[in-house]
């Protein structure tokens, strides 16, 4: 863990849609394989409704978000709540930048959409990398 505290990351709920699978697959990555001892994860729901132990958390820390869509629930929610917000990865972007990985459907990404996560959590982790070096 940086001298900064974890970094939270926090992708959008993006129920039902495919790039929101694709966000919640690279969270994953990055705070279980990635950079586990540098991040975790809250709750975008709770967050959403104000639950104080995670707001206590999302204002004392810094926070990455990650939104499958134009709508950005995971990074308005983040302001909204007065959170600390460090960095937000669209999925779209990064699907732009590759077009060629569309994920296969919402709950099977397929190896396309796999390595379309698999390339939004590098991003994620250079950014944690980055944020940490500032120290």
């Amino acid at each position: 863990m940086s001298k900064k505290g974890r970094i939270f990351v926090i992708p959008c709920s993006g129920i039902g849609k495919a790039l929101g699978t694709v966000s919640r697959t690279a969270m994953y990555e990055v705070i279980e394989k990635m950079r586990p001892e540098e991040t975790a994860t809250v709750c975008l729901p709770l967050l959403t409704i104000g639950d104080e132990a995670i707001l206590k958390l999302v204002r004392n820390n810094l926070c990455i978000s990650i939104d499958g869509c134009p709508s950005q629930c995971a990074r308005r929610n983040i302001e909204a709540s007065r959170g600390k917000l460090a960095a937000n990865f669209m999925v779209t972007d990064i699907l732009r930048e590759n077009k060629k990985l569309k994920p296969e459907a919402v709950t099977k990404l397929g190896p396309k959409g796999l390595e379309l996560s698999s390339i939004l959590a590098q991003k994620i982790a250079r950014k944690i990398d980055e944020i940490n070096s500032r120290e």
